[in-house]
C-alpha cells in the first residue's frame, strides 16, 4: 500500500509510505510519551543495510566468492600493482585476527587466488599477491556489485546521492574515530 502525501513541510510532495512509516506511527499510537523520531532514519538505515547485504552475497556467489574472500583480495586490488601486501596489511585491511588470516590466506593460495612469495625487504617476512585469476575474479564481482548497488540507489538524484553521503559520513566519523582509537589506525 503506498499513500501519497501532500506536501507535509519537509518540502517534498507526493512520497510514498514505507514500512518504517507505518511502524513508526504503530509506535507512535501505543507510546505517543516516547520520541520515536530515530526509527526514521536509523530502521531506514538497517532496512538498506539488509538489502545490500543481500546484493552483495549474491553478486559474490555469482563471482564463486564468500564474503570475507572478497574482502582479502580487494585489499590486494587497492594496493596496487603489484597487487601485494604483507599479511599484518591484510589484518589491519580486514580486521581479523592473525589466526583467521592466515587461514584465509592458505584457502585463497589453495583456490589459486592469491600466493606468498618471500619478502625481499625481510628475510623472516612474508607477500601475499594476488594472481591473475584472482585479480581477474574480484574485479568481476566488484563490477557486479557496483551494478547492483546502483540500482539501490536509483531512486535518488546524483546530488541527492551526495548529501546523503555527506549525512551519512557526518553520522559515521567519530564512530570510525573511535574504532581507529581502539585499535590503532587501519585502512
Amino acid at each position: 500500500m503506498t499513500l501519497q502525501h501532500a506536501d507535509d513541510g519537509d518540502g517534498r510532495a507526493d512520497r510514498h509510505e514505507d514500512e518504517v512509516d507505518r511502524l513508526v506511527a504503530a509506535w507512535r499510537t501505543e507510546r505517543p510519551e516516547l520520541d520515536v523520531a530515530p526509527l526514521q532514519v536509523l530502521s531506514r538505515v538497517s532496512r538498506l543495510a539488509r538489502h545490500l547485504d543481500r546484493a552483495r552475497r549474491t553478486s559474490f556467489a555469482e563471482h564463486g566468492l564468500e564474503i570475507w574472500e572478497f574482502d582479502v583480495l580487494t585489499a590486494l586490488r587497492r594496493a596496487g600493482e603489484p597487487y601485494e601486501l604483507s599479511p599484518g596489511a591484510l589484518l589491519r585491511a580486514t580486521l581479523v585476527t592473525s589466526g583467521t588470516m592466515t587461514n584465509r590466506i592458505d584457502r585463497l593460495a589453495a583456490a589459486g587466488l592469491v600466493r606468498r612469495r618471500p619478502d625481499p625487504e625481510d628475510r623472516r617476512g612474508v607477500l601475499v599477491s594476488l594472481t591473475d585469476a584472482g585479480r581477474e575474479r574480484v574485479d568481476g564481482a566488484f563490477d557486479d556489485l557496483l551494478r547492483r548497488e546502483r540500482d539501490l540507489l536509483a531512486a535518488l538524484g546524483e546530488h541527492e546521492q551526495q548529501a546523503l553521503a555527506d549525512l551519512l559520513r557526518t553520522l559515521l566519523v567519530p564512530f570510525d574515530a573511535d574504532e581507529t582509537g581502539a585499535s590503532g589506525a587501519h585502512g
